[in-house]
């Protein structure tokens, strides 16, 4: 059995500069706070536990002073900047650049919206953090959809802007837009007040069909993610799609033996907050398998 680890799976930038920053902070301090899990993953999430970084919620975040706090990948709205000097908090900004340009973006298109009546609609994961950080710069009156369901919210007789969360699904956003324009159409609005941003971040979309073609190339894909991930289960949509033999897992323990039976080639792959380490340890798995399948 020809075991293989998509050499473009793993860590996007942010969440290597996240976890790179947070490792640095930790080589000369015990401690360090982390605002949510650094990424949505517990294996690593416990890897670097291990090391001092220590999970904390906004509550919590509240009552620390005269401390250091890291900002994940997602970004974070302005109350939390706004506190943290409150609270003597010395903030390490692991912030993705592309994450902060969007949130700059929707800032602008909120103030500008406000001059003509219009709405802020964002296409991604109600609660998840970089919503709350895109939601913040908004002073937290954007609509956010994730469903069709969740149109109802929008009056398409007033202008709209849409952004989405930079780790959707391209094919999701786009059918969200096409829904929108019917929607526009059907109240009697414009479309030239429709303005839609797709916004998510390219290193995710690129991967869609680059993941695409290498689950066809396996008999059976392991796709290894923590199950917080957004970015994960777009991706692994992706690839049970195109090879119904997809299973996803978070770690090695996971793997069913049963799923491997007439298998000559497997192909494991992740989501963007997967480590690679992690991917190394499900393949080794897999072969220790391998050695007992018919």
């Amino acid at each position: 059995m020809n075991v293989t680890i998509d050499k473009n799976s793993g860590y996007c930038f942010g969440v290597e500069f996240a976890i790179q920053m947070a490792e640095d902070e930790l080589a000369h301090d015990e401690t360090l706070y982390c605002l949510g899990d650094i990424v949505h993953n517990r294996m690593e999430v416990e890897r670097l536990h291990g090391k001092g970084l220590r999970i904390i919620d906004r509550e919590q975040l509240e009552n620390l002073h005269n401390c250091k706090v890291l900002i994940r990948a997602h970004g974070e709205p302005p109350e939390t900047y706004q506190l943290a000097l409150r609270n003597n908090i010395e903030l390490i900004d692991a912030s993705c650049p592309v994450v902060l340009k969007l949130q700059n973006r929707v800032k602008h298109a909120f103030d500008a919206s406000q001059r003509h009546n219009g709405q802020i609609v964002i296409y991604g994961q109600p609660g998840h953090a970089e919503v709350a950080g895109l939601t913040g710069q908004t002073g937290n009156r954007a609509i956010i959809i994730m469903t069709e369901a969740d149109l109802d919210q929008v009056d398409f007789a007033r202008p709209v802007t849409l952004f989405s969360q930079t780790t959707k699904s391209t094919a999701g956003f786009y059918h969200m837009k096409a829904v929108m324009e019917e929607r526009i159409q059907a109240a009697g609005g414009s479309l030239e007040s429709f303005d839609a941003n797709d916004s998510i971040c390219r290193q995710v979309s690129n991967r869609e069909p680059a993941l695409a073609k290498f689950a066809v190339e396996h008999d059976v894909i392991v796709f290894v993610s923590g199950r917080k991930s957004s970015n994960g289960k777009a991706l692994f949509s992706v690839v049970n799609k195109t090879n119904p033999r997809s299973y996803f897992v978070e770690n090695e323990q996971e793997l069913d033996e049963a799923w491997f039976h007439d298998a000559q080639s497997v192909g494991i792959c992740g989501a963007t907050s997967t480590p690679m380490w992690l991917m190394q340890r499900v393949k080794e798995r897999i072969e220790e398998v391998a050695e007992h399948v018919v």
